[in-house]
């Protein structure tokens, strides 16, 4: 491991007015290692894209659906989709916002500090890592799962060693293997949605081979679209967050992609496909063609054998399709992984470089790549083999089940942090028009996602009340009064104060992008790149990215409102 010192974190160099200076700032500007984090800039438009549509989609969707099924029935599951999916889509309109004007290391966790308080930050950053080490051990068990399925000849333990090690080495390969594994599953997961979309409409209208009637909308009737009343549908709204986790990781991924006032944007508005096509669509089709009572959505023995689309294909006369769901749920669960890795180091990264996490933990080699970070987080993964003991497959279970409740705590920070920064933005005296994304719906979208996250939060454990389970009510609500306690004891151990709106830097943070002209660019995008091109050698080290903003408010209204999706 290289010297840590070489590629430390250090704040960023301001313009000096001498004639070296122009040389300077370009020279940070063009760098593939971000000067801030040490971080290479690897990922393009294309890897971005890919993890915003398709990415971090893994067992949660295609196994944890069967029980949300199970507990609420197929009404239950498209309305938990679609409410939990508005609330993402307010969310990620107000993360692209901030995220294309700031594309730092840290992401939102770091503009928790600037926006709000350095102690708001480490709550809302420690969080956010809770998240991804819980999903990572659920990632680790079932990957471990499902080859025991295939052979139980090396035991649970054996399995996660072999992938444990496989992962480690991977993620040190650096930020462009990533990118471009992530690409290629992305679209293999795609393809198998929509192979399995296909088979839902064939099979619902009568026209598999030796189908005698069309099953239509048989299970909507029998056992119900409901099958547990309002009870279940508030069930289905924690497993649909833990489900919708991850949308938000573009923000993390923005410090190392070249492009990000291209990326970024574009990501964006993909996610409102993926709301749609992905979540929406599974949702619809998983109620379809699984019943809400089958045995197998909550006591099959293998992870396999829990997921609807394996239910429907047997249902529907292919015993041996389990296998193929199976390598399905393989090929999901490996991007999942891979991806859990990556986001739960990055963050821990920048924190670490902010003091918000152990100093040595900030360190990059000379190859941007975070050794220590990728390390320290997939250690947590080990947590997988608790599930090995039946005595602590109860413990285990909690652990997992925290990353519901703290993927609305982040939501809902995500949504503050935006109202605190158009809030400075406007006591500065700045306009809108010079933002180079603007949130769709503002302030409404986004206080409402602020408001529905901080709901979701509070209620989403109240079936643990009658009958009241002790265990479950503190595995649903700990992290509500932990978020506080970590938040006010940093804020008393360090000192640290909540930032009047004028105090607030909206400058320091801002960069360039390294590929001007070097990729393909959506029509609506290029007008700004090739504008930013034109005054690349500029030595303003934040110059203003918005250089097609007139363009943009001379659009009619329905392009301006499509632009958003």
């Amino acid at each position: 491991m290289s010297d840590p010192k070489q590629v430390q974190y250090s704040p960023p160099i301001s313009p000096i007015p001498h004639a070296g200076a122009e040389v300077e700032v370009e020279v940070r500007e063009t760098s593939s290692i971000d000067p801030e984090s040490g971080v290479k800039r690897g990922l393009r438009t294309r890897h971005l894209s890919m993890m915003a549509l398709a990415g971090i989609i893994g067992p949660g969707l295609l196994v944890g659906s069967g029980g949300a099924l199970s507990s609420g029935g197929p009404a239950s599951l498209l309305i938990g989709f679609g409410v939990i999916g508005i609330i993402a889509f307010s969310i990620m309109q107000s993360l692209g916002e901030i995220t294309t004007l700031y594309p730092r290391g840290g992401g939102f966790t770091q503009l928790a500090d600037r926006m709000v308080d350095k102690a708001f930050g480490v709550a809302v950053g420690w969080n956010y890592f809770i998240i991804w080490i819980a999903v990572l051990a659920n990632e680790y068990n079932t990957l471990s799962a499902i080859f025991v399925f295939w052979s139980d000849k090396v035991p649970l333990w054996g399995y996660f060693l072999i992938f444990w090690f496989a992962f480690l080495a991977f993620q040190l390969l650096g930020v462009e293997a990533f990118g471009e594994a992530e690409f290629w599953l992305a679209l293999l997961k795609l393809g198998g949605l929509v192979a399995y979309f296909i088979f839902s409409i064939v099979y619902a209208s009568g026209g598999l081979p030796n189908q005698k009637h069309a099953l239509g909308f048989q299970y909507w009737h029998n056992p119900g679209a409901f099958t547990n009343g309002f009870r279940g549908v508030a069930t289905v709204f924690v497993f649909c967050s833990t489900f919708y986790a991850g949308c938000e990781s573009i923000a993390v991924a923005a410090a190392e992609t070249r492009n990000p006032s291209t990326a970024v944007p574009l990501a964006i508005r993909q996610v409102f496909w993926r709301i749609l096509f992905i979540y929406m669509g599974s949702a619809f089709f998983f109620g379809l063609t699984c019943p809400a009572n089958a045995l197998g959505l909550a006591n099959a023995t293998s992870k396999a054998l829990q997921s609807p689309m394996t239910i429907a294909i047997q249902t529907a006369g292919w015993e041996g399709g389990v296998h193929l769901i199976n390598a399905f749920i393989l090929a999901t669960c490996l991007s999942a992984t891979n991806s859990s890795i990556y986001i739960g180091s990055r963050t821990i990264l920048f924190m670490a470089q902010h003091g918000k996490a152990p100093r040595f933990l900030g360190a990059t080699n000379t190859r941007g790549v975070p050794t220590r970070a990728i390390l320290f987080t997939n250690l947590f993964g080990a947590l997988a083999m608790m599930n090995v003991s039946t005595g602590a497959g109860a413990a285990y279970t909690y652990i997992v089940n925290l990353s519901g409740v703290s993927t609305f705590l982040v939501w809902g920070s995500i949504s503050f942090i935006h109202i605190r920064f158009r809030g400075a933005w406007a006591a500065q005296g700045r306009s809108v028009k010079d933002l180079p994304f603007r949130a769709f719906g503002y302030p409404w979208m986004t206080y409402f996602g602020f408001g529905a996250n901080g709901f979701l939060a509070l209620v989403q454990g109240w079936t643990t009340l009658k009958p009241f389970e002790a265990g479950k009510f503190v595995d649903a609500y700990i992290l509500l009064p932990l978020f506080g306690v970590v938040w006010a004891g940093y804020k008393f151990w360090k000192g640290t104060r909540f930032w009047r709106l004028g105090e607030i830097d909206l400058d320091e943070g801002r960069r360039r992008d390294l590929d001007l002209d070097g990729e393909v660019l959506p029509s609506s995008l290029s007008h700004s790149s090739s504008s930013s091109s034109s005054s690349s050698s500029s030595p303003d080290p934040n110059p203003n990215p918005n250089q097609n903003q007139t363009l943009k408010s001379s659009s009619p209204l329905w392009k301006r409102i499509l632009r958003n999706f």
